[in-house]
């Protein structure tokens, strides 16, 4: 794959690690070794994996002479804040639509992102209904800074588009060049999959580089059959993008839904015990909206025996730990 054609930043100071997790491979038993990409330790304030798909998408921004950045996202967004950071760090104003996806779950005061949105200076936060049409909200605030006389440019919620997605084709070629590096036979990848731009990247480039690593989706919101639809159009959409000429068929998508739970970003028990075994057993810190749900598939699929004895899986760390302390009462009475 040629990425040289499109605009980008240099946010990334190489590539991240790829560990094995010993003892949490042991705990878990079943004769699978686990192994973790950590994106979560990607630049930016607080990491994740936004920062890859932001290499593009503000490059693509300042190019077009933007001065103002506006995207959208749940009311503890790790790509809201990502994006406000290196707004910030380019110089750029930042305006926040936030989507009320669980009623009454905003507080201006709350710790997490949130307290982070206001350390990074964002210009405006806009706090709307779920099931609002986000699109039509960051037009309607595109408008307003227009009319001021500003030059904005929207970001989709989890920089989600082509662009965006490009920054995990890009990951997808870093990590099979580690995994050849290494002499690491992975037989597995399973990433979190929400807004789809991670899957869907991740699915491409793999394509791209014939990695022949299937990639198991652990679904935070939507369910399997909608998600893995998003997933596909997007994956196709930035394949064309990227003239990968192999194509994507449908059933390189999967994506599970059953550890969703009662919705997005609200806890389950197997995301908290999760985030502790993680944070226990390796000293790594998930989040609870997103990374925390896709290890909670994981763990599941190795308890359940849904790989094949001694296969390696690599699970990829998303990041996203800043919201773990809006959710401390969460992990304290469980």
């Amino acid at each position: 794959m040629n990425f040289t054609g499109f605009p980008r930043r240099k946010y990334l100071q190489g590539p991240t690690p790829i560990e094995f997790l010993p003892a949490l491979s042991k705990v878990l038993g079943n004769e699978t070794n686990l192994y973790v990409k950590r994106d979560d330790l990607l630049p930016g304030a607080g990491g994740g994996n936004k920062t890859r798909k932001l290499e593009f998408c503000i490059a693509d921004a300042m190019e077009q002479g933007a001065d103002t950045i506006i995207t959208c996202g749940a009311v503890q967004s790790n790509h809201a804040r990502l994006t406000a950071a290196w707004s910030a760090k380019e110089g750029l104003d930042c305006h926040l639509i936030l989507e009320e996806r669980v009623k009454g779950s905003y507080k201006e005061e709350a710790s997490g992102n949130n307290f982070l949105f206001e350390l990074l200076d964002v210009k405006s936060i806009g706090v709307v209904e779920g099931g609002s049409d986000m699109m039509a909200e960051m037009n309607k605030k595109a408008g307003e800074l227009a009319a001021a006389g500003k030059k904005p440019y929207i970001i989709p919620g989890g920089a989600s588009n082509t662009i965006g997605a490009t920054g995990y084709a890009v990951c997808a070629e870093e990590t099979m060049t580690q995994l050849n590096e290494m002499r690491l036979k992975i037989d597995h990848i399973v990433v979190p999959s929400g807004s789809a731009g991670t899957h869907a990247g991740m699915v491409v480039g793999m394509t791209g580089v014939n990695g022949n690593i299937p990639i198991n989706g652990v679904n935070v919101s939507r369910t399997k059959d909608v998600q893995e639809e998003i997933v596909y159009k997007l994956a196709v959409d930035t394949a064309e993008r990227l003239d990968v000429k192999t194509g994507i068929e449908r059933d390189d998508i999967v994506c599970f839904d059953q550890y969703v739970g009662p919705g997005y970003s609200l806890p389950t028990d197997a995301m908290v015990e999760a985030v502790k075994l993680f944070a226990r057993t390796e000293a790594i810190l998930l989040d609870p909206v997103y990374s925390g749900k896709a290890a909670a598939g994981l763990i599941d699929f190795v308890r359940n025996g849904h790989f094949s004895k001694g296969s390696n899986v690599l699970f990829l760390h998303t990041g996203g730990s800043p919201a773990l302390y809006a959710y401390m009462d969460t992990f304290r009475q469980k």
